[in-house]
């Protein structure tokens, strides 16, 4: 197993065993490591604050499906914070990773806190505009 950037692990077989193709798997705290600074940290960000309102009705996506006005790398950034603040889950399927919400850890935790949130959010997004 080898550790790479990002805060992933990567397995697999080396290029000597002939694998090709490397896994990667994210870690993602479980649900009494989550921390409310952490949380709170993360959503400071707006871009980040936009894939939290994205994601929570539900929807397990991959990063190529959200649409932020982010580079790759960019949002790589903050999938990361998200995932290791608890906010978000992901979870791989062969090469492909897709991300979650954790709506029942998160209200489970922090009752009403999200629909809090994001609900201010949008008022201030709309009084912006």
């Amino acid at each position: 197993m080898l550790t790479c950037g990002a805060g992933h692990t990567l397995a697999g077989n080396t290029a000597q065993e002939g694998q090709s193709a490397i896994m990667r798997s994210y870690p993602n705290p479980a649900t009494e490591d989550i921390r409310l600074h952490d949380v709170l940290f993360a959503l400071s960000d707006p871009t980040r604050l936009a894939i939290a309102a994205l994601l929570k009705d539900g929807r397990e996506v991959t990063s190529g499906e959200l649409d932020v006005p982010v580079s790759k790398s960019t949002l790589s950034h903050h999938l990361k914070i998200l995932r290791e603040a608890g906010i978000t889950r992901t979870r791989t399927e062969g090469l492909r990773c897709y991300i979650s919400f954790r709506q029942a850890d998160l209200e489970l935790l922090f009752p009403g806190m999200f629909d809090l949130v994001l609900s201010y959010a949008n008022i201030a997004e709309m009084q912006n505009a």
